[in-house]
């Protein structure tokens, strides 16, 4: 089986704590002979923390299926293209909204649009030299999502998304964040090309996630399971519902499965 796990909310908190158990049971379904994968709306230069990392992973699924790694090699990487990057952050910022573009090896914001964001300053505190300005590097971002800031009239922030439209799918959680993801792309496509290059079906696969941006990698898994602290909808489009993060759902579930 491949196994894929969501970070924030279903591996860790949002303190980037991770539960005992969770490690064990990673890493005994990888004894087991099952390949664990992150999947995460996170780029890949926001996913470098050790102790994550430390678990050990078989591969990486990144900026929601538009990178994929597997044993340490890059097997799939797919960058905005630059006039669309270009257009995008004019765009986005005609309107209002404070973008960070998310690439493999750095994230691009301008610190000072994310003062007192709970969010934001996560981002600054964690990226630390992985942080680049936008304008200080201008047109020479690697860009595979970008994630806004959208706390502006209604009316500009519908405008903005249909003159994006062409290029991106959007996650919106809020009247105040957005996920810009290219046309095409999410989790469950993430899957599905993990299994294209290593030639698995996709019906030998477990997902497990606890927000909408992980709807189409649960609809998409042979099986998916969202965690007990799920939010919103979520566990609508589960198999399966486990414990909460903090309760042992991954174990719980892991085991219920047979996985370990």
């Amino acid at each position: 089986m491949v196994l894929f796990f969501d970070i924030d909310g279903t591996i860790w908190d949002y303190k980037n704590d991770i539960p005992d158990s969770t490690i064990e049971g990673i890493r005994r379904a990888r004894a087991n002979g099952h390949q664990c994968f992150l999947n995460s709306g996170r780029a890949r230069a926001f996913i470098h923390n050790e102790k994550l990392l430390g678990i050990g992973f078989d591969g990486i699924v990144s900026a929601c299926g538009t990178r994929i790694e597997h044993e340490g090699k890059v097997i799939y990487n797919r960058l905005v293209e630059k006039d669309d990057a270009i257009r995008t952050v004019e765009t986005v910022r005609k309107y209002g909204f404070k973008p960070i573009l998310e690439g493999h090896t750095y994230l691009y914001m301008e610190p000072e649009d994310f003062l007192g964001d709970m969010f934001g300053e996560k981002v600054i505190r964690e990226m630390g030299d992985k942080l680049r300005g936008i304008d200080d590097c201008w047109g020479e971002w690697e860009m595979h999502k970008l994630s806004c800031a959208t706390e502006v009239p209604e009316e500009d922030r519908l405008k903005c998304f249909d003159e994006l439209s062409d290029i991106y799918d959007l996650m919106i959680h809020d009247t105040r964040v957005v996920e810009m993801v290219p046309r095409g792309f999410n989790k469950g496509t993430g899957i599905e090309k993990v299994c294209e290059l290593l030639g698995e079906d996709v019906k030998n696969t477990f997902a497990f996630g606890d927000s909408i941006n992980d709807k189409e990698m649960l609809l998409t898994a042979g099986v998916g399971v969202a965690m007990g602290n799920s939010r919103g909808n979520t566990r609508d489009f589960a198999d399966y519902v486990t414990d909460d993060l903090y309760n042992d759902g991954i174990y719980k579930a892991l085991k219920h499965f047979g996985l370990i």
